[in-house]
């Protein structure tokens, strides 16, 4: 008995057509906002405007100083950003998606999602180099390009993306405005967080809810590629189940000799003539082999009236 999840999907009735959602015009619209946004916190940043001198008077003022009772709770609170386990607590139940809808799309977009935030997020951190708040060498200076990697914070694009593929992967009007709530409260929450607990400078925060904002708005474009990638793993299945050892054709039964029956209605001559009508050596009198237990296992047809 096969317990992949592919066998349930092959007994279960097929549901019916989950269509993705295309990149309309308002979407391209917020699309393009978000990208100018985004823009401009780095230019913001890098020129050291107010963005900077707001940052550096956040972080002297040291919230977790000024409230310490909410460290306790916000040090778990902030969990809810780290990739590693929200990926595993969302892959587990869009897993389940995807055993109940027979499809393997809820897992694709979620890995899609990741492997661009990822490599956006992290090309971006890399390349600009800011250090954290509590490395900071210089005050009111934009720390930029002296080898650090919080610029956007990962921990706001990670819960942005995670917790709103959810919300992108929902089935009804209503389930969408829930856990878009449920996402944006999520995400603004954690990056808050970072920025009382003197990880991340609030730009980083700003520019890491622009991040990740960018990836769901863009995941539009990348669903041909992801119906074609689960169309070639339902194919490569089919494929390795065959080499496996598909379906073998079973050997055909041999037949044994099966009895003749004769009409009841033949006389002693009829029953001769009929006898050698059907073997030659009936009639000359050497019974073919077999043929006494044929006759004995022989049952007479009435004929009807």
């Amino acid at each position: 008995m096969r317990t992949d999840i592919f066998a349930r999907l092959d007994r279960e009735p097929e549901p019916p057509k989950i269509e993705p959602p295309r990149m309309s015009r308002h979407r391209i619209a917020l699309f393009g906002g978000t990208l100018a946004f985004y823009l401009a916190i780095v230019f913001a940043v890098l020129v050291t405007s107010w963005l900077v001198a707001l940052d550096w008077k956040v972080m002297l003022f040291r919230p977790y100083q000024q409230w310490p009772e909410l460290h306790p709770f916000l040090d778990y609170y902030v969990v809810l950003g780290q990739r590693g386990p929200t990926a595993v607590m969302v892959a587990c139940w869009l897993g389940w998606r995807s055993w109940r809808q027979h499809t393997l799309r809820p897992l694709l977009v979620l890995g899609t999602s990741l492997l661009l935030l990822n490599v956006t997020v992290g090309a971006v951190k890399l390349g600009l180099g800011r250090l954290g708040p509590h490395y900071a060498t210089q005050i009111g200076s934009a720390e930029m390009f002296a080898g650090g990697d919080i610029f956007p914070s990962g921990h706001t694009a990670n819960a942005v993306v995670t917790w709103g593929i959810l919300a992108y992967l929902a089935t009804t009007p209503r389930a969408r405005r829930y856990l878009s709530a449920l996402s944006a409260t999520v995400s603004l929450g954690v990056g808050l967080t970072t920025v009382y607990i003197g990880t991340h400078w609030l730009s980083d925060v700003l520019l890491g809810w622009a991040a990740g904002l960018l990836i769901l708005l863009a995941l539009p474009w990348f669903e041909p590629l992801i119906a074609r990638t689960e169309a070639w793993i339902f194919a490569m299945r089919q494929r390795w189940r065959e080499r496996l050892g598909g379906s073998r054709p079973e050997p055909a039964a041999e037949e044994g000799p099966q009895p003749v029956l004769l009409p009841q209605s033949l006389g002693a001559g009829g029953l001769a003539t009929e006898a050698a009508a059907i073997d030659p050596a009936l009639a000359a009198g050497h019974p073919a082999p077999g043929g006494r237990a044929r006759a004995h296992a022989a049952q007479p047809v009435r004929p009807g009236r």
